[in-house]
């Protein structure tokens, strides 16, 4: 992970009207990556083995363009139609890498495959049926993380565990999409330690998906947030979704 050191510099770069936003955000960013590589190292991993998403849902496009300007790329939005109007906002800003990270009904779907590079919450067959269907034809294939229940909370949203590989093995047989890994959002558990074992579940599913799928592009997990983003390290997450440390409190 390279990010910039010198943000007095790319503050100065900016026009005045990010100027307030860059002065608020900054350091949160950084303090962000910090608590990233430290969790890398006290985890004994690279600390280019774990990517930020930063999550900008209900912020305006002027708080994503000030993080993208200290280095940030990839930006994960919950709800469609405010992730597709930020896309629109920035689509002069190169480089910028939008994930839906939220639930997808069926009628939003041709939205998330026209506008989103990414989609992390695919649950069944029928919505990654829809997204091959609508990607269009001169886009990137789009990149797909399959939500995962773990815990087996009943109201959340997510495959079984146990029907995950079957799941996993008809999306990587529909076109214009390319499985990428798995997604989880456990319930809030007290304690480092319990953390970390509920986090190890998505973990060891993950390992036996890819051994099981055999595919090389399978090596996303999609896992912790502001509040358990060390737990979510240890345990083996390669991306993990922080919005409040980022962009403050909403």
């Amino acid at each position: 992970m390279a990010w910039p050191i010198h943000v007095s510099m790319v503050m100065r770069s900016l026009p005045d009207r990010y100027s307030p936003i860059m002065n608020s955000l900054s350091s949160s960013w950084q303090h962000v990556h910090d608590r990233i590589v430290a969790a890398c190292q006290a985890s004994g991993r690279p600390i280019d083995s774990v990517q930020l998403l930063a999550v900008s849902k209900t912020f305006p496009a002027d708080a994503v363009a000030a993080v993208a300007a200290l280095g940030q790329r990839d930006f994960g939005e919950n709800y469609v139609q405010e992730g597709v109007d930020k896309i629109a906002a920035l689509k002069s800003v190169a480089g910028l890498v939008w994930h839906c990270i939220g639930p997808l009904q069926s009628n939003k779907t041709r939205q998330v495959a026209e506008h989103f590079d990414w989609v992390h919450s695919v649950d069944r067959l029928k919505i990654a049926q829809r997204l091959s269907e609508q990607r269009p034809a001169h886009l990137p294939p789009l990149q797909v993380c399959l939500q995962v229940n773990t815990d087996g909370g009943p109201t959340k949203a997510g495959v079984a565990p146990a029907d995950a590989l079957a799941l996993a093995q008809a999306v990587v047989a529909l076109p214009r999409l390319q499985l990428r890994g798995l997604m989880t959002i456990p319930d809030p558990v007290a304690g480092f330690d319990a953390q970390v074992a509920l986090h190890a579940q998505a973990k060891r599913l993950f390992d036996e998906l890819q051994t099981a799928l055999a595919l090389p592009h399978f090596d996303t997990l999609s896992m912790g947030m502001s509040a358990d983003l060390e737990a979510a390290v240890q345990a083996g997450s390669t991306m993990v979704r922080v919005g409040t440390a980022v962009f403050g409190a909403r």
